[in-house]
């Protein structure tokens, strides 16, 4: 029994990672040169949701070196999508905010993707598949969370 329950793990995460990788490489080929990229959006996307945080705070949380987050964020910074201020707690480190144009982006960029995933929905899929795909979103957020 508990064999046959591993097999079946390990076929659905092998489905899951395949399923995802193609989910993923399908939402880029929306991407333009010269818009944020999955990265950046992500990025962005955190310091709109979650608040101002201090780049350490962000490498961990993207699970990125410190480094790849520093060349990360100075790309934001210049086109003036994110700004760096001092913590207020300890001025020897700096907090990064999401500006205007950096919600402006965000916006635009979830219009689009949105968008697309809604028509695809409502296009291919009964109301009853479409509220099980809902159903499942939050179980999807715990897998991330667990990775």
């Amino acid at each position: 029994m508990t064999e046959r329950i591993g097999k079946e793990l390990l076929q659905a995460g092998t489905d899951l990672r395949v399923v995802l990788g193609r989910l993923v490489r399908r939402m880029r080929q929306g991407y333009v040169v010269g818009e944020a990229t999955l990265t950046e959006s992500s990025v962005l996307s955190r310091l709109d949701r979650d608040g101002p945080a201090t780049p350490g705070c962000l490498a961990e949380l993207e699970r990125v070196k410190p480094q790849a987050m520093g060349v990360t964020l100075a790309g934001l910074v210049e086109r003036g999508l994110v700004s760096r201020s001092p913590d207020a707690a300890d001025g020897r480190r700096v907090v990064m905010s999401v500006t205007g144009s950096g919600r402006k982006l965000l916006t635009d960029r979830r219009s689009h993707n949105t968008r697309r995933l809604t028509e695809a929905l409502a296009g291919k899929f009964s109301a009853d598949e479409r509220r099980r795909l809902i159903e499942v979103i939050p179980l999807l957020e715990r897998l991330a969370d667990e990775l």
